[in-house]
């Protein structure tokens, strides 16, 4: 019943992380207009809260295995906390550079995001013995993630309405309910802080590089397939988000119940997989080839056909994210199931900063193309149909261990 509270208080910090990311994704538009800035530089209050944690997350990492995991994420919870309210207090107080200091706190955010969510996923490892436990506590995690990101556009448009910069304003206030909750609920096992090795980084990093060298090809790839997975979900969700504004003149709620039907589709594929692959590698194979093959096939639709009927559009992002919804959680059980226990929290990590690295470009590189459309999801395509050859090609069940 103890470690039921545990995972509770756990499952909060990867809601609130998507939160702080994702309901910005139909905000971008207004905080366009009311900070008179372009769409990249809109785009970039969610790239530098992304990029910066793409190099934070593997230190982040090498600190929790030194220090504990259970420090690293309340610190992180509290640097992300810090940074959210100077984004917050810069756009309600500021005059002038209030753009600047915005993405200011973001950057310090992503900083505090680098130790929260991804050091999660090792401590509910840490927590639990057999694998069938961490698979359970692991899906309770990723369902968490999963409904993040369906009420983030809704309830980022709801609190715009009240006023543009609420979503920003109200991040460090949620931080805090995940900071009170891993204090006092969340018990590290005092087995595992035994066995914290005072080990340098750059010995960190030589293991990083032992790990890989053994793993081979299949790790590479599955760190490939999840971060353009996340960049093909970010960039057309940056695109829908636009378009739905600019050409329907669709805002608020409306928009944001709209943005959450292929984020819906995401989390019942990602429901569904999670119960049917088990610990079955030979399924998560075919799951992420077959849900990547989709989401090569509907994007290559969208740059063929006028996108802009909007039953359509909607429809090709659904199962476009039902496409993602196969693929992703297949990829986290094949990590978990392929690595040792012991490499996990450093595998962990490293997955962690590639899809970062996906949330990170797409909406850049969405915004340098929402004039070219055609481009745009010929480009999605094209990362799709190479992450379902990759999973085809390099990711061979019968040859990798399993975890111990």
């Amino acid at each position: 019943m103890k470690k039921k509270w545990d995972l509770a208080a756990l499952a909060s910090i990867p809601l609130i992380m998507t939160l702080a990311n994702s309901m910005l994704i139909p905000v971008l538009p207004l905080m366009k207009k009311k900070l008179n800035i372009s769409s990249v530089q809109s785009s970039l209050i969610i790239t530098v809260y992304a990029a910066v944690s793409i190099i934070c997350i593997p230190i982040a990492g090498y600190l929790s295995d030194r220090y504990g995991r259970k420090i690293v994420i309340i610190i992180g919870l509290s640097i992300a906390a810090i940074g959210g309210l100077i984004s917050g207090l810069a756009a309600w107080l500021m005059h002038s550079h209030v753009y600047a200091v915005i993405l200011a706190g973001r950057f310090i955010q992503g900083i505090g995001a680098a130790g929260a969510f991804p050091i999660v996923l090792p401590l509910v490892g840490d927590m639990f013995e057999s694998e069938e436990e961490v698979s359970s506590g692991l899906g309770m995690i990723e369902t968490s993630n999963t409904f993040g990101k369906v009420l983030s556009p809704v309830l980022g448009s709801a609190l715009a309405l009240v006023i543009w910069y609420l979503p920003l304003a109200v991040i460090p206030f949620i931080s805090l309910i995940s900071i009170i909750g891993v204090i006092f609920l969340v018990k590290e096992p005092k087995s595992k802080q035994k066995k914290k090795e005072e080990s340098s980084l750059k010995k960190f990093f030589q293991s990083i590089k032992s790990i890989l060298a053994e793993k081979g090809h299949w790790l590479y790839a599955t760190f490939a397939i999840g971060g353009l997975a996340m960049f093909i979900m970010f960039g057309f969700l940056y695109y829908l988000s636009s378009v739905l504004e600019d050409h329907y003149k669709i805002e608020g709620i409306w928009k944001g119940l709209l943005l959450a039907i292929p984020l819906s589709a995401i989390c019942l594929a990602s429901f569904i997989t999670g119960k049917i692959v088990g610990e079955n590698k030979a399924k998560m194979k075919w799951f992420i080839v077959i849900g990547t093959a989709v989401l090569a096939g509907m994007m290559l639709v969208c740059g063929i056909i006028n996108t802009k009927g909007i039953f359509f559009l909607i429809t090709f992002m659904f199962i476009s994210g039902a496409g993602i919804g196969l693929a992703l959680p297949s990829l986290d059980a094949l990590i978990t199931e392929g690595i040792e226990k012991k490499q996990r929290g450093t595998i962990t990590s490293l997955y962690s900063s590639t899809r970062f690295i996906g949330v990170a470009v797409g909406p850049l590189i969405a915004s340098v193309l929402l004039n070219n459309e055609a481009l745009l999801f010929y480009l999605f395509a094209g990362f799709a149909l190479l992450c379902s050859i990759l999973a085809l090609l390099t990711i061979k069940p019968s040859k990798q261990k399993s975890a111990s």
